[in-house]
């Protein structure tokens, strides 16, 4: 896989196209659904902002906690911005960020949030193909017939066949966003598509970490993601158990 094409003086990222394609992705499917929905499409931008600057926050500092031996070593990890990137991180910088602006325009956080996430795991699913082209976040090595080898990857192992993480957590993550969308056309109670998913995203997410070979930091037996998997998910069963009892209220 290539992730830098050269066109004369310029230089195309390909993990950078797949992000932006991403972004640009959810925000088409936010829109549309929010339209449908009689919702306020001025709130719905407002969070798009905050999701990508609070996202990119968030995805930074839980990559300085993960790797703060290695920042300590090299402070000047800190103002490197091609690399160091953690998906949670992005996600609960983003729903913080989110849920900060919904209470300053006084909105209602979980109907939006119920919204967006359909449209964050199709946006994390394009960013995953960009992971593929670039290498980062590779799986362990494999002897199995499915399994892809990098020749000019600046992350991955090169020469060697590896399980082919990124792919499946790119078709996870599509899997996903048209699960939640054909859940969301039943109207289900407020909350109940945000706890959904949470709870799925989670579970895969923690298998995934399981065939991963790159270092994403440990507790123990557990990577750093697996561990926030397992709070993820119990919140999700405490989000669809609230709504539940809400609704039946």
């Amino acid at each position: 896989m290539i992730n830098n094409i050269k066109l004369g003086p310029l230089t195309i990222h390909m993990y950078g196209i797949m992000v932006a394609l991403g972004f640009l992705s959810a925000l088409i499917i936010c829109e549309k659904r929010a339209k449908k929905r009689g919702m306020d499409t001025d709130i719905l931008f407002g969070i798009f902002w905050c999701a990508i600057f609070g996202g990119a926050a968030g995805s930074k500092l839980l990559y300085y906690t993960v790797n703060l031996p290695d920042v300590l070593k090299d402070p000047s990890i800190l103002w490197n911005f091609q690399n160091g990137w953690v998906v949670y991180g992005g996600i609960l910088g983003g729903v913080f960020a989110s849920f900060l602006y919904c209470r300053y325009k006084k909105a209602d956080f979980v109907q939006y949030l119920d919204l967006v996430l359909p449209a964050v795991a199709f946006a994390q699913g394009c960013g995953r193909i960009g992971c593929f082209f670039a290498g980062c976040c590779y799986g362990r090595e494999t002897e199995s017939a499915f399994s892809i080898q990098y020749w000019q990857s600046e992350y991955a192992p090169n020469g060697v066949k590896l399980i082919p993480t990124q792919i499946y957590s790119s078709v996870g993550d599509f899997a996903l966003a048209v699960l939640l969308m054909i859940y969301a056309r039943r109207e289900p109670k407020k909350g109940k598509v945000a706890a959904v998913y949470c709870i799925l995203y989670s579970v895969g997410r923690f298998i995934i970490e399981m065939m991963r070979n790159d270092y994403r930091g440990e507790w123990g037996i557990l990577s750093t993601s697996q561990i926030i998997s397992v709070f993820i998910l119990a919140l999700g069963i405490g989000i669809f158990a609230a709504a539940e009892k809400y609704s039946a209220s």
